[in-house]
């Protein structure tokens, strides 16, 4: 496919720590020590996204670790680190220092303006293609986020919505050739390894909704 790059692409600017925002979207989880640091971390699906991601996590200056998580799912997962606080202030809630039991104490910040890099991170940790489209996973822990997610999609030329109560994960859900076109042109190409993953690819099975809501 003929692409041009646009202003919102994962290609138009070298990463950035805020890229990483993206993880936070899905399942991905913000600890924060204080008021002095903060860790990142996600579990996925599968082993290829844990290494994929470690390696775009050291592209923007923030070393990363791939390990088990208690659920026996891949996870990467960076130190804490002061260059990380910026992300947790925005991201976690008044008083929540980090994800408890039935809350990942997330939330959108306001006036969050979603771009292709971050956009790009969403898709290497939680993105699948589905029967009819391509399913963005949302974290199942933060449900007042979904909406919101939507709503950031919109602007980037992608309009979408969330996956019906009957889905087994939630997800926001892309469809359309030119939606999905769009899509493509903001995340960019696949890393190696990563094409099963992509939009346009074949549908891929669903994963189990413990791997997606477990965290580090």
């Amino acid at each position: 496919m003929d692409r041009t790059i646009s202003l919102f692409s994962a290609e138009a600017s070298g990463p950035g720590l805020g890229d990483l925002a993206g993880l936070l979207c899905c399942h991905g989880q913000i600890t924060g020590f204080g008021r002095t640091a903060a860790r990142l971390s996600v579990v996925v699906e599968e082993p290829w996204r844990a290494h994929v991601l470690a390696r775009e996590f050291r592209c923007r200056g923030a070393d990363a670790q791939v390990s088990k998580a208690e659920c026996g799912r891949p996870q990467v997962r960076t130190s804490f680190r002061v260059d990380l606080l910026p992300l947790a202030l925005r991201w976690l809630r008044e008083g929540c220092a980090g994800p408890v039991e039935d809350d990942s104490g997330k939330a959108v910040p306001d006036g969050f303006r979603l771009s292709g890099a971050m956009l790009r991170m969403w898709a290497l940790a939680g993105g699948r293609p589905g029967t009819q489209g391509y399913l963005l996973g949302v974290d199942p822990l933060a449900p007042t986020m979904h909406e919101r997610l939507v709503e950031a999609l919109t602007p980037l030329g992608v309009p979408a919505k969330l996956t019906g109560p009957k889905a087994e994960v939630p997800a926001v859900k892309v469809t359309g050739k030119r939606r999905l076109e769009a899509l493509l042109e903001l995340i960019g190409e696949p890393p190696p390894g990563a094409e099963a993953a992509w939009p346009g690819a074949e549908p891929l099975p669903v994963p189990h909704p413990e791997a997606v809501t477990s965290t580090a």
